[in-house]
């Protein structure tokens, strides 16, 4: 469900076929005796199926704010006495073959990063065409979506228009059923068996997130080794902790300041003292072996000319610090020798796929709920390993928590155990685990689920 960033064309004028094409009137229902179901709501166990309304009544986005102080979209969808609310995510380092986001583009307002054109399409496109949808068919109304937007990328509508709308049909789907979210993930992707997934704690921040040296954009630890996700959750906020400590002894206080996604973002001068840092963490809080690492490289973000610069940020520089893909290639393998390294995202450009070759990445969301779930089974199909993973620019919603363990990824990246928007999606992953009791924690074997 990644989103990249498009400036909004013009489609509210009485010139566009598509606004002709249907009408744009919703009927107007009250919420004020609705039961709301967002995503802090937790749904009745897997034991308990209640037959609900399952036709779709009403849908309504509109405009609020993300972690980073962006506008994001929200959208509420109504069935029949249940309201279901879900917020949209967006990243600061995007690819070029990601789902397309629609910004307003004015400047004077939010500095062009509005999105009243996507919260408009959801109002005047999309909703009306939705009335009367039966939300337990979320592949038919993700393909409803699709073919009203009509291009390979969402440019029109925006993906943060029809995201918005697929996530909350996904948990009006699970309502209509009376099954919780991951359930309903599992029945229509399914998927075999329910599993925890290993979180990766992206606790050192570099690369487009943050104001240091470092050219790679995070920095993880994965407690591979734990039993639970409870444990696993521990592990990770216990070295978050200790490489508090071990950062304000080295370089101040300063640089104890959190980032976007809650990692740190030290004055570290290269990449390998980043790998140092944490592995003096995880020993020193007493978890050699159990916790690995992940790196998430965002390589596109400092490719110039065909070559990697990994001085990027210190513009203009002598170019030492350039490396041809195979040498690149040579010192994430150096890496792998000496640390603890069992994922590496995004180690080249997008369109690097000669280097791509030796390498393997975590699977990049793409725009609705059916397509997110093709995407990983084909990925699974194919032997590559799942991430489920956040953005940058987060909400409170933690759907991305029901993903990882209803289609048992065996992996999400969603931050460092810091900031609420971040908890929320662990605090889910425990609520979930506690609900189903004797559940397998993914572990060692996150990779080949």
């Amino acid at each position: 469900m990644a989103l990249a960033t498009q400036p909004a064309t013009n489609f509210f004028n009485k010139k566009n076929p598509l606004l002709n094409s249907f009408s744009t009137k919703q009927p107007k229902i009250s919420t004020r005796s609705l039961v709301i179901r967002n995503s802090a709501t937790v749904a009745p166990p897997s034991t308990v199926r209640i037959a609900k309304e399952c036709k779709v009544k009403s849908v309504k986005a509109r405009q609020i704010i993300d972690s980073r102080g962006n506008p994001t979209v929200e959208v509420d969808l109504v069935t029949d006495d249940q309201l279901y609310r879900s917020a949209v995510p967006s990243g600061a380092s995007t690819g070029i073959y990601e789902a397309l986001e629609l910004r307003d583009g004015d400047k004077s307002v939010y500095g062009g990063k509005g999105v009243l054109s996507a919260v408009q399409n959801v109002n005047n496109f999309l909703g009306p065409k939705l009335l009367g949808v039966d939300v337990r068919n979320q592949a038919d109304v993700d393909a409803i979506m699709l073919d009203i937007d009509g291009t390979p990328n969402k440019a029109k509508l925006g993906a943060n228009a029809i995201l918005g709308v697929s996530l909350s049909v996904c948990r009006a789907g699970a309502g209509a059923k009376g099954v919780p979210l991951y359930k309903h993930i599992q029945e229509i992707s399914g998927t075999k068996e329910l599993v925890m997934p290993v979180p990766a704690f992206n606790v050192i921040n570099g690369g487009s997130h943050a104001g240091n040296n470092l050219a790679m954009q995070e920095f993880m630890i994965l407690p591979v080794g734990a039993t639970n996700f409870a444990e696993a959750l521990r592990m990770g906020s216990e070295v978050y902790h200790t490489l508090k400590k071990i950062i304000e002894k080295k370089y101040g206080q300063d640089a104890c300041n959190v980032g976007d996604e809650g990692g740190f973002a030290p004055n570290v001068q290269d990449n390998r003292e980043g790998l140092v840092l944490l592995m003096d963490a995880i020993e020193k809080a007493g978890y050699t072996g159990k916790i690995k690492i992940g790196m998430d490289v965002a390589a596109s973000e400092f490719l110039k000319d065909g070559k990697y610069d990994l001085n990027f940020k210190n513009q203009p520089n002598d170019g030492a610090h350039v490396l041809s893909a195979q040498s690149l290639g040579d010192l994430y393998k150096d890496f792998v020798k000496e640390f603890p390294i069992v994922s590496i995202e995004d180690p080249f450009d997008q369109d690097d796929w000669n280097s791509w070759a030796s390498l393997q990445s975590s699977v990049n969301q793409i725009g609705t709920v059916t397509e997110s779930i093709r995407a990983a089974l084909d990925s699974k199909a194919a032997g590559w390993g799942v991430m489920v993973s956040h953005r940058s620019g987060e909400t409170e919603d933690n759907f991305i928590a029901d993903l990882s363990v209803g289609l048992a990824s065996g992996q999400i990246k969603t931050g460092a155990p810091c900031r609420s928007e971040r908890l929320a999606k662990y605090n889910q992953l425990l609520r979930i685990e506690e609900e189903l009791g004797n559940v397998r924690y993914a572990g060692e074997a996150f990779r080949s689920l």
